[in-house]
């Protein structure tokens, strides 16, 4: 088994619009990253991150979005049409990626990584529901995961921490 790295630096992802997510441009950053849906009961959170986005992008946050489909189904849509909703619906401006898989085989790495690094509750590594969110630090190690019921507006002060 190859051993896991020690942060998410070395990860890439596909963004919606085509172009390459490089966490390694994040360095100095800290980054959250969420699961998200666009059919989801927890849907409306993208309002919450998009104003946790306003709030500390200048000062270093970057928000990485990832839709994904495992959970009732709740992501069925393709990059054009995710795109549109998250824009439209909540004026989201923080980094979208296409959409991923993540739990299970075939899971991106990035959450391979992130679950296995901040298992959930009682030990479980699999995220087991849309808006499991993963805070990492500047120096891009995780160091806290929240449930999908945490709203992000509860986030302020971690990030805050972490900004510092």
């Amino acid at each position: 088994m190859q051993d896991m790295p020690g942060n998410i630096l070395g990860f890439e992802a596909k963004g919606l619009n085509g172009e390459t997510i490089r966490f390694a441009d994040m360095a100095g950053r800290v980054v959250l990253v969420v699961n998200t849906a666009s059919e989801c009961g927890f849907t409306p959170q993208y309002a919450g991150l998009q104003a946790l986005h306003e709030a500390y992008a200048g000062r270093g946050l970057v928000i990485v979005g990832f839709p994904c489909n495992q959970f009732g189904g709740q992501e069925p849509g393709d990059a054009g049409r995710i795109a549109d909703f998250c824009q439209r619906n909540y004026g989201v401006g923080f980094l979208m990626a296409d959409k991923v898989l993540v739990k299970g085989e075939g899971a991106h790495p990035l959450f391979a990584y992130l679950t296995s690094a901040l298992p959930g509750v009682l030990g479980s590594e699999a995220i087991k529901w849309n808006f499991t969110k993963f805070l990492i630090d500047k120096s891009g190690v995780p160091v806290k995961r929240y449930a999908p019921m945490t709203p992000p507006g509860e986030l302020g002060g971690d990030i805050e921490a972490l900004l510092r």
